[in-house]
């Protein structure tokens, strides 16, 4: 078993509403778990979103608090419901109404990785995946919560970036013909999980770093978009997907020779994000 449900790297000082997390970047892959799956180590990461947690590091250094978690999503989905239990891996689970994401096998405890590959053998007990809803999810998404009605009580108003990775095939053929594809998807579900205002920030700190960024499609937002984003009540979610390509070796699962200048990137965009959240507070007095 993983050691602890997330790390959480605060500022010094919170001088922002701004809140990053990234709930698929975990990489303690505990031998147990290996040990049952079909999958070799370097195919049970491709579901990962792999070293996404370093590229926002630095979120620290502008005031913002970084939430990571520790457990892979091929062991616990973090951006799914608790609810969403998947009748063909777990025992006693009984089939419920349509879930897409469920019946593709990618429900809070996954069944697959990417293209569809089986992770175990067989079927897994009620109790297993309630043990690991009460060890990972639950934690993550209490110390989630805590953060974001801490930011609301001291600024008034709280932003989530959700940070993801997407593989570079997801967005290859998105967009019209003779249009290079986006660099960056932003997830807002079309309006209800954020105001527009934010999500015009944001995306134009991608923009200034030179990135091609779209909205929604493919990628709207999952379980935390449609949870925590609340923007009548002050409390926005914005989900970030960042193309694979640009940083990483897929095939490898490893950092590409152009890890460290797109890290250099990110810092600059971080900086802007984290921005956003300190034009919203008050001048200080001179």
């Amino acid at each position: 078993m993983p050691r602890q449900p997330y790390t959480l790297k605060e500022p010094v000082v919170r001088s922002t509403n701004v809140i990053f997390a990234s709930p698929h970047s975990g990489r303690d892959y505990a031998w147990s778990f290996l040990r049952r799956s079909v999958l070799d180590e370097r195919a049970i990461r491709s579901s990962e979103d792999a070293f996404v947690d370093l590229l926002f590091e630095d979120a620290p250094d502008f005031g913002a608090p970084l939430l990571a978690a520790t457990a892979p999503r091929a062991y616990i989905d973090l951006n799914r419901s608790a609810e969403e239990l998947d009748p063909a891996l777990i025992d006693g689970v009984r089939k419920s109404t349509h879930n897409p994401r469920v019946t593709s096998g990618l429900g809070v405890i996954p069944r697959v990785v990417a293209n569809g590959r089986s992770i175990y053998r067989g079927k897994l007990s009620m109790e297993e995946a309630q043990g690991r809803l009460c060890d990972y999810w639950r934690p993550y998404h209490a110390r989630l919560q805590s953060l974001l009605d801490e930011t609301r009580a001291e600024f008034g108003k709280a932003v989530l970036v959700d940070c993801h990775s997407m593989p570079h095939e997801a967005i290859d053929s998105i967009g019209t013909s003779g249009v290079p594809h986006p660099q960056i998807v932003l997830g807002d579900r079309f309006g209800a999980a954020s105001s527009g205002e934010i999500v015009e920030r944001i995306e134009a700190a991608f923009a200034a770093a030179g990135l091609r960024v779209a909205r929604n499609t493919p990628f709207a937002g999952a379980y935390t978009a449609q949870h925590y984003g609340r923007p009548s009540k002050g409390q926005h979610v914005i989900q970030v997907e960042i193309d694979r390509s640009l940083y990483m070796n897929e095939r490898l699962v490893r950092p590409s020779g152009n890890f460290a200048a797109f890290q250099a990137l990110m810092r600059n965009v971080i900086s802007e994000i984290a921005d956003i959240g300190r034009r919203e507070l008050p001048m200080a007095a001179e």
